[in-house]
């Protein structure tokens, strides 16, 4: 079988540009070892140069293909391209592969691709699967032809991971964020750098929320508390309410993003590991009757599938409190709150699979994301008015170094505006953002550049965490909200569209969202806000 391009393009710079790492991901992950009906061969047209390979994938334009010199994209256009495997592009259907967090895989991601399809006028109609398989083609109404088809394998965070890897998968679904370790083994694969923006696209926020039996006593944990009882340290609760009774553990499975994301956040960072005693669960529903209905019980739930239980709040030894709400797991402002993203490797899409993929950040996938029981990427606005508890607590956990002073310049400020969710977070004492505010950088300048803040005067607000003294601790809440603001107007050539103002201040430790007795809660208050105001 043989497609003749109409076009003549040199492939030597494009074997010079050929990526020697992805020869070593093919060695380790079996891309060399591909099936012989995936061999094609492609020839210059001008005959002087000739690559055989296996087939990758194909994107409506270009050839992705695994061969002696390593991973190449060659376009079709440009040579003569020869095998069983070769894409013919008047009947070729672009398809999107999936792989990852069930979560996102069998509930988030199919209701956005049905309400994508309704948008669009499309049909959709869906193929038989399994449980760890499902299949959409989104169809013309107009002739039936397939637009796009998309294809789930649900499995875990890591699977999904490895399936891209693999090249088993073009997208990794996750509810967790990778770490340093699997970041660096996908950039060493040739995949990029999976934390950047454009790599990490940030579909939703969830969180995971500390449950009882109904009945019990208790109504808040510390992290601290919470990490003793999971590490098998506290066993009765008589140490913790006045009711004695054995303590019995429940989490999800042992593969679920959102299991690893807890033992990463309340276990590792209290140097404590995970008790032997634990009693797993299959999914969500089966994990909230057990805790219902076993008095000592004490599980995590996602946030909003807390069923019969009885959800705790978490506090700390400074007196300030967080409960799971929408606007504070939009804000990232609940300690326990994680992130349902899609992994993106440094490879090309059909621009189908593009179209749908940009749809997600639009006012109608959020109705739909909001629908699915899934804090989407909309702000929402939280007047200072519904702010009274954290700005209680700002003043009761005031220390020396935060004076009557400084508090009143604060909320002078920010009185005449509205936050909106919109928060970005650093690591620790730098003035980098972290992988998802990066993505929150760039959901900002979009926003600014559609025009959503026409007529506003946005102001960055910045805070930071209570460690060091409260001269530097200022200094570097103004060069996080300096940094946030230098990225988004890179983003958006320089300038600011007529009509909008981005202003920036500087509040250092005076309004802390948690305790800073450990790296959770400092992580939270590191920490830059978004407030809004009509301009005059």
């Amino acid at each position: 079988m043989t497609r003749h391009a109409p076009a003549a393009l040199s492939l030597v710079p494009i074997l010079r540009r050929a990526a020697l790492w992805a020869a070593l991901c093919m060695s380790a992950t079996g891309l060399a070892a591909q099936p012989d009906d995936r061999e094609v061969t492609l020839t210059s047209r001008s005959g002087s140069l000739t690559i055989t390979g296996s087939l990758l994938g194909f994107d409506g334009r270009f050839l992705r293909i695994a061969s002696e010199h390593g991973e190449l994209t060659l376009p079709l256009a440009g040579v003569d391209c020869t095998g069983a495997a070769c894409p013919d592009p008047e009947s070729w259907v672009p398809a999107l592969r999936l792989s990852g967090a069930a979560r996102l895989g069998d509930l988030v991601l199919p209701a956005l691709i049905d309400g994508y399809a309704r948008a669009r006028g499309l049909v959709l109609e869906t193929a038989p699967g399994d449980a760890s398989h499902a299949h959409y083609s989104l169809v013309s109404p107009e002739g039936g032809k397939p637009l796009l088809q998309v294809s789930f394998r649900l499995t875990s965070t890591e699977d999904g991971f490895a399936d891209l890897l693999a090249d088993e998968a073009d997208l990794a679904m996750a509810e967790r964020l990778l770490d340093a370790g699997e970041l660096t083994l996908a950039r060493d694969a040739g995949l990029g750098r999976l934390d950047a923006p454009g790599r990490l696209q940030l579909i939703g926020l969830d969180a995971l929320v500390p449950v009882v039996a109904p009945g019990r006593r208790i109504t808040a944990l510390s992290l601290s508390q919470l990490s003793r009882l999971f590490a098998g340290e506290i066993t009765d609760w008589s140490r913790l309410e006045a009711r004695a009774g054995p303590v019995t553990l429940h989490l999800g499975p042992e593969t679920s993003g959102q299991t690893q994301g807890f033992e990463a956040l309340v276990l590792a960072r209290a140097g404590r590991t995970l008790s032997e005693a634990v009693v797993r669960h299959p999914d969500a529903e089966a994990l909230a009757e057990a805790v219902a209905a076993d008095p000592g019980a004490i599980g995590m739930l996602p946030f909003g599938r807390t069923g019969a239980t009885q959800p705790l709040a978490l506090t700390g030894p400074c007196g300030l409190r967080g409960a799971a709400r929408a606007e504070t797991v939009a804000t990232g402002d609940y300690p326990l709150t994680l992130p349902l993203v899609l992994y993106r490797p440094m490879r090309r899409l059909p621009d189908a699979a593009e179209a749908f993929l940009g749809w997600i950040a639009t006012a109608e996938a959020q109705l739909v994301l909001r629908r699915a029981g899934v804090t989407g990427l909309a702000p929402i606005p939280i007047p200072i008015t519904a702010q009274g508890d954290r700005i209680a607590g700002a003043v009761l956990s005031a220390g020396a170094d935060t004076g009557l002073e400084e508090l009143q310049r604060m909320l002078r400020v920010l009185r005449p505006r509205e936050r909106l969710s919109t928060t970005f977070r650093f690591e620790t004492g730098e003035t980098a953002l972290d992988a998802v505010s990066r993505s929150r950088v760039v959901q900002l300048a979009q926003s600014i550049r559609d025009g959503r803040h026409n007529g506003e005067s946005l102001l960055l607000a910045g805070f930071s965490d209570g460690q060091g003294g409260p001269i530097a601790n200022h200094d570097l809440s103004l060069e996080r909200a300096e940094a946030v603001r230098a990225a988004v107007l890179s983003l958006l050539g320089g300038t600011l569209p007529p009509g909008v103002e981005l202003e920036v201040a500087a509040f250092g430790e005076a309004l802390p969202m948690d305790c800073d007795d450990s790296e959770t809660g400092r992580g939270i208050n590191r920490r830059v806000e978004l407030w809004v105001v009509p301009l005059r």
